[in-house]
């Protein structure tokens, strides 16, 4: 993109900046809850652009006037330093401009929301149950290093330890937009517990995660659900196994199951599930959109394509690689305990640089 076009752009977003702070600070933008809030999720999607906006106009302002000292200084030292100054200042607007066209990328507008994370043992027996539960306390450790929340809403313990399935919601900033490159399959190369020939087993879980609704994403007609009650199990005391806390909804015209047991209350079982099911009907639309994208694009990120191998876990070898990028690293049991970030970041550059093949930038 030329550096006119570019401004123009980037004066475009300054207005549209100033336009929504005006907007949320408006008594009756502020009474329409709806409103307020896709406003106020606009401007601080637009903060970090007119901050580096600031920056790049500011570069552009110093390199103008070392031109003009270039054009009248007749000292050889000034002159000198003005050309290292236009030097250094044309990198670091280079940088900016990259650093700027990254930002212009239109965002998923699902990535700023919570999300309900999914995983569920595949192939593998008693072992696949068993490296579920290994990935959820990967991903509970990585949630705690993110300063972010979770709750688990339901599960169904292996016999031999871990999970057949367990679901959590996950709270936060930016949520979805991070854990979403989890979604898929991810296979385990190891010794299982269980094997007596001390012979390596592939196993596999699977990962799904969903970008959580909000209430006015969607209307639902509570006449289209049916709700039953039953006792919960697990852990919990005398009064969760015992009493009809736990809640199953029904959503008659798609077949949606969900249910929910953590909590002793039925009220709160009830607003959890009702929550996970709006979730999943909302869902059913954006797999559209997210099936549309994965048609231009060359890499498995984000797709939401569940049974798609994404990474392998290699106990032997202590190697972890994901398959989407090439990412290998040597440290399986630091990325076991949660340190996922790194490659996160990498899936996410490989994104977006194959989303910024799709603009105009």
């Amino acid at each position: 993109m030329s550096e006119n076009k570019l401004l123009n752009r980037l004066k475009g977003i300054k207005i549209r900046f100033e336009e929504v702070g005006q907007q949320i600070a408006n008594p009756e933008v502020i009474a329409d809850m709806k409103k307020f809030v896709l406003l106020n999720k606009e401007y601080r999607e637009l903060e970090p652009v007119v901050a580096t906006v600031s920056q790049y106009e500011t570069v552009l302002g110093n390199i103008e006037s070392a031109k003009e000292m270039l054009a009248v200084e007749k000292d050889l030292e000034m002159l000198e330093m003005a050309k290292t100054e236009i030097s250094e200042l044309s990198e670091q607007l280079s940088k900016l401009e990259d650093e700027i066209k990254f930002l212009l990328i239109p965002a998923d507008p699902q990535d700023s929301k919570n999300a309900i994370l999914e995983i569920r043992a595949g192939t593998g027996g008693d072992e696949a149950s068993i490296f579920a539960g290994d990935l959820f306390r990967m991903y509970q450790k990585f949630i705690e290093k993110r300063g972010w929340k979770s709750e688990v809403t339901s599960f169904s313990e292996g016999v031999a330890g871990g999970y057949k399935e367990i679901i959590m919601t996950v709270s936060g900033q930016g949520v979805y937009g991070i854990l979403k490159y989890e979604s898929g399959v991810h296979r385990v190369q190891r010794v299982p517990q269980t094997e007596t020939m001390g012979r390596v087993h592939t196993s596999a879980a699977t990962v799904a995660v969903l970008p959580e609704a909000e209430e006015f994403d969607i209307d639902m007609n509570m006449n289209d659900i049916r709700k039953d009650t039953f006792c919960a199990s697990g852990p919990g005391g005398q009064s969760v196994n015992t009493t009809y806390s736990a809640v199953r909804l029904t959503h008659i015209p798609t077949g949606i199951v969900v249910q929910c047991q953590d909590q002793k209350s039925q009220i709160k079982n009830f607003e959890k599930a009702l929550a996970e099911l709006r979730t999943r009907i909302y869902n059913l639309e954006y797999q559209k959109y997210i099936d549309e994208i994965a048609g231009k694009r060359k890499t498995m990120i984000s797709t939401g394509d569940r049974s798609a191998k994404i990474r392998t876990y290699n106990y032997p070898q202590s190697r972890v690689t994901d398959h989407r990028i090439n990412y290998t690293m040597y440290n399986l049991p630091a990325f076991i305990d949660g340190d996922i970030q790194e490659c996160i970041d990498l899936l996410q550059v490989a994104e977006n640089t194959e989303r910024l093949k799709e603009t105009e930038l």
